[in-house]
């Protein structure tokens, strides 16, 4: 498929999508259609084992398209229609059960950080910078910010980050915990597909991706419920030819060669 909004590369099974939107990466509806088709293709992709999104140009992504706003506005059915979409695109990045970085290259603003809070890992640039400003709009997060950034930070600092609508520097994004590292604009991609690398490199998809799921979705659910996924993916894990050779390779001392079933 030919996507307007999009670049995609693949190589050595990781998959980098490159949001192409200018000037700023903007997320307009069909933005957002095209990129959740683009996803739901790469969890089914056996060449995919991993996903990279970030931005062309000097943006990450700058928001919502807010000048597609302006002609819904006085419609709460338009605008129930513009939450669900960006929710649905954010809920879906977030379950796919293959890790999903965030290669954090400029200005991650309103919706583009709700975006990036949605994947797995989040890495920035140093010269990057995050933040929720819609109520300066006169409107609120509506991608799963108000939720996402409270789970990540605290109530207290969802709050004050929300409520002021102040931007972030990378240094300061990290010590909240919203990225996980922070890197020199030239090393982003290559510290990015390193780590994307290393989650998948020498490991079964089988197990890859049970793992990402218990972890995921267990944070949504109550310690029981967490524990008994668990139980449930590793005993299916039991009839994989991969955990046969993965358990036969340590007793061999000698390197597994999984098969991905």
């Amino acid at each position: 498929m030919n996507y307007k909004y999009k670049k995609v590369e693949k190589e050595n099974f990781i998959t980098v999508v490159t949001l192409n939107n200018p000037p700023a990466n903007t997320l307009s509806s069909s933005c957002i259609a095209e990129l959740r088709i683009l996803l739901q293709e790469l969890g089914r992709d056996e060449e995919t084992r991993a996903i990279i999104l970030t931005g062309a140009g000097r943006f990450f992504i700058a928001g919502a398209d807010i000048k597609e706003f302006v002609s819904k506005l006085g419609d709460q059915e338009q605008g129930l229609a513009l939450a669900e979409g960006g929710q649905a695109l954010c809920d879906e990045i977030e379950a796919l059960k293959k890790p999903v970085i965030a290669a954090i290259n400029g200005p991650a603003l309103g919706g583009g950080l709700e975006l990036a809070m949605s994947c797995h890992f989040r890495i920035v640039s140093e010269q990057a910078t995050v933040g929720l400003p819609e109520l300066k709009l006169g409107l609120i997060p509506t991608f799963g910010g108000t939720q996402r950034l409270r789970k990540i930070t605290d109530t207290a600092t969802a709050l004050e980050l929300i409520l002021t609508g102040r931007t972030l520097l990378a240094s300061e994004a990290v010590e909240l915990g919203i990225a996980q590292l922070a890197v020199k604009e030239a090393e982003l991609l290559k510290t990015v597909t390193a780590i994307a690398a290393s989650f998948v490199e020498g490991k079964s998809m089988t197990s890859v991706m049970r793992a990402v799921e218990c972890i995921v979705q267990g944070s949504n659910e109550s310690m029981e419920q967490g524990l008994e996924r668990e139980r449930k993916r590793f005993a299916e894990l039991f009839l994989t030819a991969d955990a046969k050779e993965g358990i036969h390779a340590f007793v061999e001392k000698r390197k597994p060669d999984f098969k991905h079933i």
